[in-house]
């Protein structure tokens, strides 16, 4: 454990990126407001948020690929946009589909856009590639918008780990992907982090099956950020308390409180403790952990 932490420290030492103020306006609709966060190099982070939270949007910002209305993201200091020495260390290898990027790109045969990825990232592993390649059982000459979901997937993965940036994101990457597929994913990822020391940011609505793997959580609703914070940690506050509703509003008393629930005599309700807080007592309610899947939708739930 102790190594570990060290080669995360020597990872991350004078690389980071850090996102200040950064506001994205469509018309008259707001899609991201006044994010402020960093990420150092050395990170497994997951990126959570309901559909049209932002997510996209603000990956799309931090790689460069969409200029922001306001603020802006350094990398080591130097502004991202039309910076090239900043953007060979950063990779947005987003969800693909058959129109995404118009005829242009999804006419591609794969082959041809695996090619095209290999010219625009410096540190193209091309060998990292023909494994995946090999493991996915493409036919690199089949052309994009003629795909299955789950295959332009595959094609999301070996961009983002064959481009061997420091800084990767991925949006959605299992989305079509049966189990067998995913696991294989997870554990490429996690050799490649171990490796490397890269950051890897996961946009994904397959939680759980992700959970244990990320250190970090980044949560977002209508474009604010909730949270950005260690997933253990964050798990270690969060509980979900029930039993009858006034006892359960009693024990909640003084706690950050979300989603609460009432079924006749009964309530549950999820808790944060802040910084020296304990966990109730003396209550005649139920207190257990709560997953990281349940946690998001006590955060981001509609209903709040």
């Amino acid at each position: 454990i102790l190594l570990y932490h060290v080669k995360i420290i020597i990872w991350g030492a004078g690389m980071r990126i850090e996102a200040k103020n950064l506001v994205k306006i469509y018309g008259d609709r707001s899609v991201v407001n006044d994010v402020t966060f960093y990420m150092d190099k050395g990170e497994v982070v997951c990126l959570l948020g309901p559909n049209g939270a932002g997510k996209t949007t603000l990956l799309s910002i931090l790689s460069a690929q969409n200029p922001a209305t306001e603020g802006n993201v350094t990398w080591n200091g130097e502004k991202i946009w039309e910076n090239r020495k900043a953007l060979d260390h950063i990779c947005f290898s987003r969800e693909l589909s058959t129109n995404l990027y118009g005829s242009g790109v999804s006419s591609l045969k794969v082959k041809e856009y695996l090619k095209n990825a290999s010219y625009y990232y410096p540190n193209w592993d091309q060998k990292m590639a023909d494994e995946l390649i090999e493991k996915f059982e493409l036919n690199t000459k089949q052309r994009i918008n003629k795909m299955s979901k789950g295959m332009l997937s595959m094609v999301t993965i070996i961009v983002a780990l064959a481009s061997k940036a420091d800084f990767t994101f991925l949006d959605e990457p299992v989305a079509g992907l049966d189990v067998v597929m995913r696991e294989y994913f997870y554990h490429k990822l996690m050799e490649e982090y171990t490796e490397t020391g890269r950051t890897f940011v996961i946009s994904t609505h397959i939680i759980e099956e992700a959970a244990d793997l990320m250190e970090e959580v980044i949560m977002i609703k209508d474009g604010s950020l909730l949270l950005k914070e260690n997933t253990q940690d964050l798990l270690e506050r969060s509980y979900h308390v029930s039993g009858l509703a006034e006892v359960v509003d009693q024990a909640a008393e003084g706690y950050e409180k979300h989603h609460e629930e009432k079924m006749g005599r009964s309530k549950s309700v999820t808790i944060l403790l802040k910084e020296g807080q304990e966990l109730p007592k003396g209550y005649d309610v139920t207190i257990q952990p709560i997953s990281l899947e349940k946690l998001f939708v006590s955060l981001c739930g509609l209903d709040d």
